[in-house]
């Protein structure tokens, strides 16, 4: 199980949760899975080439995806997961 951490922009499209548990062997199926239970919401991290949003960031730990393996980049038990907005400009109205 991995733990996601919701940023507060987000939380709208999560019911408001801060944290989401999934169960998910990459990064990618972590999202599909947040999809799946709140639909939508993939497309505010993903763009339609299946890279993650310039104006997104997510981390696993410490590490940037981007300078891992994106969206490929494995999940241990307990990985928690972190998805960082953009703070300014950028975002095309993407997460509003």
């Amino acid at each position: 199980m991995a733990t996601i951490r919701i940023p507060t922009p987000m939380r709208r499209y999560t019911n408001g949760e801060r944290v989401v548990v999934v169960s998910a062997a990459t990064v990618g199926a972590a999202i599909a899975e947040l999809d799946r239970r709140f639909p939508g919401l993939k497309d505010r991290l993903v763009d339609g080439e299946g890279q993650v949003h310039r104006f997104v960031s997510i981390f696993v730990g410490e590490q940037d995806v981007r300078l891992m393996q994106g969206l490929q980049t494995p999940l241990q038990e307990h990985s928690e997961v972190s998805i960082i907005p953009a703070m300014a400009g950028g975002c095309g109205g993407v997460l509003s």
